[in-house]
């Protein structure tokens, strides 16, 4: 979408206080905690950009509250699986030597929008360790949302998204639909269905000193996000509303990662 065609979709310049406002009339809470999924362009043309739609979602939810968004950084996966575009087979077994190790504070997101990449640089925002699905946290239990996020199973038990359910989180889709819903993830770890594993290595740096980690994850799959996210919408319901031009849904995270646990069962 081109620049005149954001602009086109308000009458005014959308703020940060513009979208604070709509999201308490969506029914987002002071002191919640909120995984947050972002389209910038979707939301129309906003006054400050990304910076402004951080700082809309602090004011929503407050300093007693706690935010959460996905950093992934896809370029430290393990390359042999990379095809947008590949790169030659001699290169795939010395590249994690080759590249530099991750860092949270860093290494840039790729892939997941405007608005995680510069929550992330935030004052008081923190980042969670995982070389390839790191998540930033902002706000009240930031720092035990992201601590210790394990290697094996990034987007499983022991990740952020894991923390998100046990403190009864929320999941916002803003101007995004559920093809880029993390939560959807746990509910694939904690589905019983037979899964794929593929293993990785990443630099990373541990008590100060580069080091090459390996882990293993499922083979995650997004082709039916969106049926399930439908399927839940249908059966479980969610709110709905806009937040500039953007059209947003507000769900109970727990309640989506066990309806989709089931689903998936019964479906992969």
């Amino acid at each position: 979408m081109t620049e005149q065609a954001v602009i086109e979709r308000v009458e005014t310049p959308v703020t940060a206080d513009d979208i604070a406002a709509d999201l308490r009339a969506l029914g987002v809470d002071p002191g919640e905690t909120l995984i947050v999924h972002s389209s910038m362009s979707a939301l129309g043309w906003v006054a400050g950009q990304q910076q402004a739609v951080v700082e809309g979602l602090q004011r929503a939810v407050t300093e007693k509250g706690t935010l959460v968004v996905p950093t992934h950084s896809p370029q430290f996966s393990d390359s042999a699986n990379w095809s947008n575009p590949p790169v030659p087979d001699a290169w795939v077994e010395e590249m994690p030597e080759r590249m530099p190790p991750f860092r949270p504070a860093a290494t840039p997101s790729r892939g997941v929008g405007a608005v995680p990449e510069c929550f992330r640089t935030y004052p008081d925002a923190v980042r969670s360790r995982h070389p390839e699905y790191s998540f930033a946290a902002w706000g009240a239990d930031a720092e035990a949302v992201v601590a210790d996020h394990s290697y094996d199973n990034g987007l499983g038990e022991g990740s952020p998204l894991a923390e998100v359910y046990d403190r009864a989180g929320r999941v916002l889709l803003l101007g995004v639909g559920h093809s880029v819903n993390t939560s959807l993830h746990l509910a694939e770890y904690r589905a019983d269905f037979e899964k794929g594993r593929v293993c990785h290595r990443a630099p990373v740096v541990e008590d100060g000193e580069r080091v090459v980690v390996e882990y293993a994850d499922i083979v995650t799959e997004t082709a039916d996000f969106e049926d399930a996210g439908a399927a839940f919408e249908s059966e479980v319901g969610v709110a709905v509303g806009t937040v500039g031009a953007g059209d947003v849904k507000l769900l109970d995270q727990r309640e989506l990662v066990d309806f989709a646990a089931e689903w998936f069962e019964a479906r992969r």
